[in-house]
């Protein structure tokens, strides 16, 4: 049930790099469950994405946050949202950012989003 919600918000997030974007224009095609998901997880990227960034950019050891793939960053910006605002356990946020990552990313990106998410949930 809630992966559709963020795939959604890790949508949400990707487009949100380039243009200003509207909630419901993601989450319209969602189930109402999925769509109070998404929502929870968007809104408190945006409540906190300046937070994220700094968090994301203090643990990319020997990267430059703007040389990274921005559908990285968007995967890294949900899952840490959902475990440092949504209680969603560590584990689960990450194992369904690494399936992100293989649907959207390269082939390298699983194992990067994995070790900085992980790097990050360790140092907390």
């Amino acid at each position: 049930m809630r992966r559709e919600g963020r795939e959604c918000a890790f949508q949400y997030i990707f487009a949100s790099f380039f243009t200003t974007q509207e909630i419901g224009n993601f989450t319209s095609s969602l189930k109402e469950g999925d769509t109070a998901f998404a929502k929870e997880i968007i809104e408190g990227y945006l409540q906190h994405k300046t937070e994220l960034k700094e968090l994301i950019e203090k643990h990319l050891i020997g990267y430059e946050y703007d040389r990274v793939y921005k559908a990285d960053l968007a995967i890294m910006y949900e899952a840490l949202t959902e475990i440092k605002y949504l209680s969603t356990p560590p584990q689960v946020a990450i194992n369904e950012a690494l399936e992100l990552a293989k649907k959207y990313s390269t082939e390298r990106s699983a194992k990067f989003i994995n070790g900085v998410l992980a790097t990050i949930v360790k140092g907390e």
